[in-house]
């Protein structure tokens, strides 16, 4: 991996860091076993690596707002990479994104064996259509969380019938469902694939590295809630969970505690906690209804406290996140500036208090100036001469 300057690419894969970054540096290493192994296995991805501090208006033009940042450029598209920092998910990243957006499945035998390998599988049925350019279209941005597939009708199990071609349809949890045409206008809003939809979206916050109790518990209602009341909340929410609450956090910038339960409304993002512990099956809809019906308490928002909220709240996390991978460097970085700051007030505060203490000197020479001429004045008219006094 050498430091390079982008201009014309095709497929580039970048890693934007910053050289007083800790976390960088420990990628660093990793990125160069990533670069090693997809050159070795003749991938077209070009692996690289570009100081954001030096290149910043390139770093600006791509969207890099932290470090360390990974960016798959595949033509005019530039792709982030949010995943596990190991090689493994890195590569398997890369290998994903730069493929085809749609993939084909051209036999029985190839669906079934993709099935396997897939928790939920995406598969367009027909020929060419509207339908099928919004579905290339959504592919394309939302590869970057999971494939998708095209096959003919005859690919699938005879089990799966279909009213009508061309279909979407979604393989999950042993069952499949199709999706209406409206589903698939692509959303442009790049954030998590469970928040990309126009529902309400209720989510299990769990760890998934350190499974409990607790975890599991949750994790499984939501995934019973999903499939036992399809038919009552199905229109309204979408389930499902997520892997630490990182994401969480930065979205609705608060703590959300792991494991636990959160609603998010992503049309304004508002979002609901249940007020009391979620332990049963009838706790969780209960929760559900509330938000559904009103009565729960909506926090969050996109009003304009909360929009400045958000300003304040995306500085904090740069600085911390400065302090936390270099303390003496964030000192030098935000210290300096305000010793400056602090040196050019109190020079002009000391600038204010000397011309004050001159214009107050000044008033008492001109009052004492004052004063000795009507004393000069008041004495001549006294003993001026031609008076019996001035005899």
């Amino acid at each position: 991996c050498i430091d390079v300057c982008i201009c014309v690419l095709f497929l580039f894969y970048v890693f934007f860091y910053a050289p007083w970054c800790g976390y960088c540096k420990k990628l660093e290493p990793i990125w160069h076993e990533v670069g090693a192994e997809l050159k070795s296995s003749g991938s077209p991805v070009r692996v690289g690596k570009m100081d954001a501090t030096a290149y910043s208006g390139i770093a600006s033009e791509y969207g890099v707002r932290g470090y360390p940042t990974i960016k798959l450029l595949k033509g005019d598209l530039a792709y982030n990479y949010k995943g596990q920092r190991t090689k493994d998910d890195i590569i398997e990243f890369a290998n994903r994104v730069a493929g085809p957006a749609v993939r084909s499945l051209p036999s029985r035998q190839m669906f079934d064996h993709v099935l396997k390998r897939h928790d939920v599988l995406f598969v367009y049925v027909g020929g060419e259509s509207p339908l099928k350019e919004k579905y290339i279209d959504v592919a394309s941005e939302l590869i970057v969380y999971t494939y998708f597939f095209s096959a003919s009708e005859d690919v699938l199990p005879e089990s799966v019938t279909l009213p009508e071609l061309p279909a979407v349809v979604v393989f999950k949890d042993g069952s499949f469902f199709t999706y209406d045409r409206e589903s698939f206008a692509p959303s442009h809003n790049h954030t998590h694939p469970l928040l990309s939809v126009s529902k309400l979206v209720a989510i299990a916050v769990i760890n998934e590295k350190e499974q409990n109790e607790e975890s599991t518990r949750l994790k499984d209602l939501i995934q019973r809630v999903a499939t036992e009341y399809r038919g009552h909340f199905n229109r309204d929410f979408q389930f499902g969970h997520m892997d630490g609450n990182d994401y969480i956090n930065s979205l609705i910038m608060s703590e959300v505690q792991v494991p636990s339960v959160i609603v998010l409304n992503t049309s304004n993002e508002q979002y609901f906690l249940p007020q009391e512990p979620v332990n049963t099956l009838e706790q969780l809809v209960g929760f559900i209804n509330s938000v559904l019906d009103g009565s729960a308490q909506a926090h969050g928002g996109d009003g304009i406290f909360q929009r400045m909220k958000r300003v304040a709240y995306d500085a904090r996390s740069t600085v911390m996140s400065v302090f936390r991978s270099s303390p003496l460097l964030g000192c030098f970085l935000f210290g300096l500036p305000l010793g400056v700051i602090s040196l050019m007030c109190y020079g002009m505060c000391t600038a204010e208090s000397d011309d004050g203490a001159d214009d107050m000197e000044r008033r008492k020479w001109i009052n004492a100036g004052r004063e000795e001429e009507e004393c000069k004045e008041e004495t001549w008219n006294t003993w001026r001469p031609g008076t019996r006094d001035g005899l």
